[in-house]
């Protein structure tokens, strides 16, 4: 598979899988709350409880991140989420949290995690970001603009590898070199090389270690801007898409590659455009998908119009655009959950858009191949079925309980905050309490249809 976008070094990084994401003071989220990354994690609540709350701050850090220029702390509008002022994430109620700052946590498999602590600054007027903390079993390790040349040394000394003053030299050497690639989230005040390149500055509040190229908070770096995100709406099917550098870092969401990664396996993996088509026929939409290069820009996605394949289905290929739209939304999904590393996020916003029920029943076999295969998929869903599915796969011994978290959010009825309530499988695919108002619903409507059609029945 090319790797344009990305060397084989970035994809044995992304093997340190991102384990929890922690928020507070953003949106309805005002205490912290917690999700465990696990490699099927499926986000389920009613609308607007949170959901799409608890990941938007990751995808804040990852298109500042993945951004061309320097857009500050944060950039707040772009491809993965959209906010046009930061009053829109503040929180409209915060009994016990001030509504000018937010955090977010994110730990990794190596057993470290960071802390980044967002402030608006009233004197500024503007986003700041006020702190870092490094966290080790040996304690966790604040850096701010006031953190002193002693106290940053000793740190590195602890817990980064670096010993002398000599190699404390060249980490800044690389800090420097690095800093376009990392520097968003680095805006603290003091960068190194101008007037202070021979000597040494007593606030090292800039020099965190976050550099790609550290051992251990690189691989943060890593599983941030390597996170694969596909939202609820992934884009009108088109005649032709542009060609796109491809994996295994996608900028912005990734519907935009699907096509250009379709034509690389044709190129180099067929056996992956094989197993796709596969998928795909899995899911009753179509039997085969091809791309075709229309020239060094473009290049045309063609699938067949059937499920199933029939004599002479090579003139069954049509355009994507003259298919129902259910195919359009799903190849990006299934496209991403085949072209993900191991250890790599995939966060899915509603996997089951524009899909029949059956449909909907398949595509938890698909998210469940790619958690066995070591994916880390996040999928926010309304979908009982989906998750009834995957309740049937882990009874059925398809994969292990262990790996599948099950999220409910839920918004307090008095000041509207969020609570997430996580449910544990057993062997058989069951689980205690579960809010009722999910597979209730259901049994609701199908009651009271039963009883509206006893009632006429028997009037007539």
């Amino acid at each position: 598979m090319s790797r344009a976008n990305g060397s084989v070094a970035d994809a044995q990084s992304i093997r340190s899988a991102m384990t929890s994401l922690s928020v507070s003071g953003f949106k309805s989220i005002v205490e912290e709350r917690t999700l465990e990354i696990r490699p099927l994690t499926l986000l389920a609540g009613a609308n607007s409880s949170g959901k799409s709350s608890m990941m938007q701050p990751l995808l804040l850090m990852k298109q500042t991140m993945d951004a061309q220029f320097d857009p500050g702390p944060l950039l707040l509008n772009g491809p993965n989420v959209k906010f046009t002022s930061v009053n829109q994430f503040w929180p409209a109620i915060t009994p016990r949290k001030a509504s000018d700052e937010f955090s977010v946590k994110i730990g990794i498999t190596t057993g470290a995690d960071i802390e980044f602590n967002y402030q608006w600054s009233k004197k500024n007027k503007r986003l700041q970001l006020t702190s870092n903390i490094y966290g080790f079993q040996s304690g966790r390790y604040p850096l701010t603009e006031n953190t002193k040349l002693d106290e940053f040394i000793k740190f590195l000394d602890l817990e980064a590898g670096h010993h002398s003053v000599g190699q404390l030299k060249e980490y800044t050497k690389l800090f420097e070199m690095d800093v376009r690639r990392v520097g968003p989230f680095l805006e603290m005040g003091f960068l190194p090389g101008q007037d202070t390149r021979d000597s040494y500055p007593t606030d090292f509040a800039s020099l965190t270690p976050f550099s790609p190229r550290n051992p251990r908070f690189g691989k943060i770096v890593q599983s941030i801007t390597g996170a694969i995100h596909l939202p609820g709406l992934r884009g009108n099917p088109e005649r032709v898409y542009p060609v796109a550098s491809i994996g295994p870092r996608f900028r912005g969401t990734f519907e935009s590659y699907a096509a250009s990664m379709v034509s690389s396996w044709a190129m180099d993996s067929p056996n992956n455009v094989d197993e796709l088509s596969e998928d795909l026929k899995s899911l009753g939409l179509t039997w085969k998908v091809e791309a075709t290069p229309i020239d060094d820009t473009q290049v045309e996605l063609r699938v067949g119009r059937l499920p199933r394949p029939r004599q002479g289905g090579a003139r069954d290929l049509v355009n994507i655009a003259d298919v129902g739209l259910g195919v359009s939304q799903t190849l990006p999904v299934v496209v991403a959950l085949r072209a993900a590393q191991p250890g790599q996020l995939v966060y899915i916003e509603q996997p089951e858009i524009h899909l029949h029920p059956r449909a909907q029943v398949a595509m938890a076999r698909l998210l469940v191949n790619a958690a066995n295969r070591g994916v880390r998929v996040v999928a926010e869903t309304h979908s009982s079925l989906i998750l009834l599915a995957v309740q049937t796969l882990v009874a059925e011994g398809v994969i292990e309980p262990s790996l599948v978290g099950l999220n409910w959010f839920l918004r307090d009825e008095k000041d509207g905050t969020t609570r997430i309530q996580t449910a544990e499988l057993d062997e058989a695919g069951r689980f205690g309490d579960w809010p009722e108002d999910f597979d209730e619903v259901a049994l609701e409507a199908e009651s009271r249809y039963l009883s509206a059609a006893e009632s006429r029945l028997s009037k007539g």
